[in-house]
């Protein structure tokens, strides 16, 4: 998963696709994945990094993972290249 280059992203989350002209806004964790994507780490590292510094389960990380990619996928704000 990668995040387009073109894509701005505030430290506030917000979100603006300059090919689409959309925007989004996103909580402080979407806006750490994004940034750990943005790193080029992998979906391991970052559940690695996410089960560590947040009271949640595996089961709840993948499915929340999954459905935020989704978004970030559908939105045209990231691409699958995993």
């Amino acid at each position: 998963m990668k995040i387009k280059k073109n894509v701005a992203i505030s430290e506030s989350g917000f979100i603006f696709n300059p090919t689409t002209g959309d925007s989004f806004s996103t909580n402080p964790i979407g806006l750490e994945i994004i940034r750990m994507l943005k790193d080029d780490k992998s979906k391991d590292e970052i559940r690695k990094s996410i089960l560590s510094k947040y009271i949640t389960d595996e089961s709840t990380f993948e499915k929340d993972y999954y459905d935020f990619v989704m978004m970030l996928q559908t939105n045209q704000v990231a691409d699958d290249s995993e």
